[in-house]
C-alpha cells in the first residue's frame, strides 16, 4: 500500500462522526483506534469527538514526516501533555531549551555502547530479583505477572539511574507510585479539554503519587550534591553539568525533571511490555516452546550473563513481535505549530495529531496477518525493504526514546533468567489493553512458576 502525500490539491479530511468514533473510544480506546486506522487504510482521518476533534495519523509516510521530516512543526505540546507535565516537568520529554540540554547530557549514557557496559551489573540485579521467586514456586503460589516485571525492572533500572544512592526500600517506592500516576491519568488523557479547574477522577492520586517520588528523588539529588557526584550513573552526570566547561549548572529540579521522565520510560513502559509477553507465551506454545529450547542451549541453568545475549537471536525476534503488537508508548500526541499539508489533508496551526505505534503496526497493508503473534517477521532479513516508520516502537526522529537500546538488554536479560529457572503458566485470557501512560493489561495477569531441573532439555 502506498499513499502519495504530495500529489494532488488540498482536500477535505475523512471525518469518522461522532456518533461511530464515541462509543468505540470510551469502550475500548486503544482498538478503536487501530480499527480506525484500518479502516481508513492509513488516510489521514479527523476524529469527530464534538468540541475535540483531533487527526489520527497511521500510514507509515505521515509518520515520517510528522515525526522525522517535518518534526519541528509537530510539538510535544498541548492538551495531551498537560497531565504528563505535572510529573515529568521541563526534561527530555519536553520541547525547546529543556529538551536539547537535556538530550545532549543524557544522549551519551544511553548509546548501544554504554549501555553495555552496565550489563553486567543489570544481569546480576535481575538474577537476584528472579530468584527470589523460587518461594512462590516451590509454594505453588501465583504471582501478579504486573507487579514482579515492575519490582524486576525498577531494581534494574534504579542500579543504572542512581547507583547506590537509593536504598532498596525507596526504591520500592517508586514502582507503585508511577502505577498510580500512569493509571490515574487515564481520565485526562481520554478527556484531554478538560480544564484543570474541574477536578476529575484520578486527580488526586496522580498528585499523591508525584509527591511520593518527590520525596525520594529530591534527596538523593540533594546528597549528590553535597560531593557524592563522580560516579558513571545518571544522577552523576545531571549534577556534573557545567562544572567542567563552565556553562550553566542544572538547578534540583530541573535534575529531577529529567531523572523522573528517564526512569519512567526506562521501567515503566518496560515493566507494562514484558507484562504482555507471558500470555502470548501461553497462546502460542509453539512460540514458546523455540523459546525455551534456545535459552535452555544458551543458557542452561543459568546464571544468564551479558555474553549470553548475541547468542539468544529467537528471544530478540519475540521481543521485537511483542513490541510490534503492544507497544508501551500506544500514542504519540503532537500539536501542529504551523499550518501544514500531511496526505493531501489541511492541518491548521494548534490541531492535535494523534500517532499510534499500535495503530500502525496493525496497517493490513504493511503487515501479513497483523495481528498473529509471529516471531518470524524479524528472523534476518525478512524486514528487507519494509518502509522505517511502519515499526516504530521507540517512536522516532530526534524525539526517539532514550532507553530504546537499554531495552534490548534488559529484556532479553529478564526473560532468559525466568525461563531458565520456570516454566510459566497464565491464567487464560481474553487481556484487553488499557490506555494509561504506558499500554498495560485491563485484567490482571496471574501467572504460576513450575520449578525446572537442571538436566539438558529439562525445559522443553
Amino acid at each position: 500500500m502506498s499513499i502519495d502525500a504530495t500529489a494532488g490539491a488540498i482536500r477535505r479530511s475523512r471525518t469518522v462522526p461522532v456518533h461511530r468514533a464515541l462509543p468505540g473510544l470510551m469502550r475500548d480506546p486503544v482498538n478503536a483506534l487501530a480499527e480506525m486506522g484500518r479502516r481508513a487504510k492509513g488516510e489521514v482521518v479527523r476524529l469527530d469527538l464534538g468540541l475535540f476533534r483531533p487527526y489520527l495519523v497511521t500510514h507509515p509516510e505521515h509518520v515520517q514526516q510528522v515525526l522525522r521530516a517535518e518534526w519541528t512543526g509537530y510539538r510535544r505540546d498541548g492538551m495531551f501533555w498537560r497531565p504528563l507535565r505535572r510529573m515529568t516537568g521541563a526534561s527530555v520529554l519536553g520541547e525547546d531549551e529543556p529538551w536539547e540540554s537535556s538530550r545532549k547530557v543524557l544522549q551519551p549514557l544511553f548509546t548501544r555502547r554504554y549501555v553495555a557496559t552496565l550489563a553486567g551489573e543489570m544481569a546480576k540485579v535481575i538474577t537476584d530479583c528472579v530468584s527470589r521467586l523460587d518461594a512462590h514456586a516451590r509454594a505453588g503460589r501465583p504471582v501478579d505477572v504486573m507487579e514482579e516485571m515492575a519490582r524486576i525492572v525498577n531494581r534494574a533500572v534504579i542500579r543504572v539511574l542512581f547507583g547506590d544512592r537509593i536504598t532498596p526500600e525507596e526504591g520500592e517506592l517508586l514502582t507503585p507510585a508511577y502505577d498510580t500516576a500512569a493509571t490515574s491519568i487515564n481520565f485526562r488523557l481520554l478527556m484531554p479539554f478538560m480544564p484543570y479547574s474541574v477536578r476529575v477522577p484520578g486527580d488526586r492520586a496522580f498528585m499523591r503519587a508525584v509527591k511520593t517520588v518527590d520525596d525520594v528523588v529530591f534527596p538523593v539529588i540533594r546528597e549528590a550534591r553535597a560531593g557524592r557526584g563522580d560516579g558513571h550513573d545518571v544522577i552523576s552526570a545531571l549534577c556534573r553539568v557545567g562544572q567542567e566547561d563552565g556553562g550553566t549548572r542544572l538547578d534540583d529540579r530541573q535534575i529531577r525533571d529529567n531523572l523522573v521522565s528517564v526512569y519512567g520510560a526506562a521501567s515503566e513502559s518496560t515493566a507494562m511490555t514484558l507484562t504482555w509477553l507471558w500470555p502470548l507465551l501461553e497462546a502460542h506454545p509453539h512460540v514458546a516452546a523455540k523459546l525455551r529450547e534456545e535459552i535452555d542451549r544458551v543458557v542452561g541453568a543459568g546464571p544468564v550473563t551479558p555474553e549470553h545475549l548475541p547468542e539468544l537471536r529467537y528471544t530478540g525476534m519475540v521481543l521485537q513481535e511483542l513490541l510490534r503488537l503492544y507497544p508501551a508508548g500506544w500514542i504519540f500526541p503532537r500539536m501542529a505549530a504551523r499550518t501544514a499539508e500531511l496526505g493531501g489533508t489541511r492541518i491548521k496551526a494548534g490541531a492535535q495529531v494523534l500517532i499510534s505505534p499500535y495503530a500502525t503496526h496493525r496497517l493490513d497493508g504493511f503487515w501479513e496477518r497483523p495481528l498473529d503473534f509471529d516471531p518470524e517477521r524479524f528472523a534476518p532479513g525478512a524486514r528487507d525493504g519494509a518502509h522505517r516508520y511502519s515499526y516504530f516502537p521507540f517512536g522516532g526522529g530526534p524525539h526517539q526514546c532514550l532507553g530504546k537500546h537499554l531495552f534490548y538488554v534488559e529484556a532479553p536479560l529478564i526473560v532468559a533468567a525466568v525461563l531458565s529457572r520456570f516454566r510459566p503458566e497464565v491464567a487464560a485470557g481474553p487481556y484487553t489493553p488499557f490506555p494509561a501512560a504506558s499500554l498495560r493489561p485491563r485484567e490482571r495477569v496471574m501467572m504460576n512458576l513450575l520449578p525446572l531441573g537442571h538436566a539438558p532439555g529439562a525445559a522443553a
